[in-house]
């Protein structure tokens, strides 16, 4: 289970997702409502609840995703499910810059982007095992 490449794939895209719920994905200028002056703010993911949510759930289905090696079918179905649910949360990140008048990236915005591909990655390490295992099982 740890000698396969696609595990510390997946170690990876769950560290990066419980990063990314600490580190700022961008930091900028809002409009306070009550004072209707600027103020700096930092948006990290545990502003926003759906944001928070969804890389929870990108940590923990990473994170199972390694237990199920013996079902490669369900675990490259389920890497592939939180491809989709990292790029979800990118959406959801850019989605939140809208509030800010000014915004620059940080350091949280890269590890976003390097998720996807990551996770990428190790279905592409899952999908070769099974190609692989399909190949034995010819020979055998």
């Amino acid at each position: 289970m740890i000698q396969r490449m696609q595990t510390l794939w997946l170690v990876l895209g769950a560290a990066l997702s419980v990063a990314g719920t600490q580190l700022s994905f961008f930091s900028g200028n809002r409009l306070n409502a009550t004072t209707q002056v600027k103020e700096w703010v930092e948006f990290t993911a545990t502003q926003n609840t759906w944001v928070l949510m969804v890389n929870v759930a990108i940590a923990v289905a990473a994170l199972v995703a390694i237990f199920l090696f013996k079902d490669r079918k369900r675990q490259l179905l389920i890497t592939l499910l939180v491809v989709l649910l990292s790029l979800l949360s990118m959406g959801l990140y850019f989605n939140a810059k809208q509030g800010f008048a000014e915004a620059n990236l940080d350091l949280g915005a890269l590890l976003a982007f390097c998720q996807p591909l990551v996770l990428l990655l190790a279905a592409r390490g899952i999908y070769r095992d099974e190609k692989l295992v399909k190949s034995a099982d010819r020979l055998r």
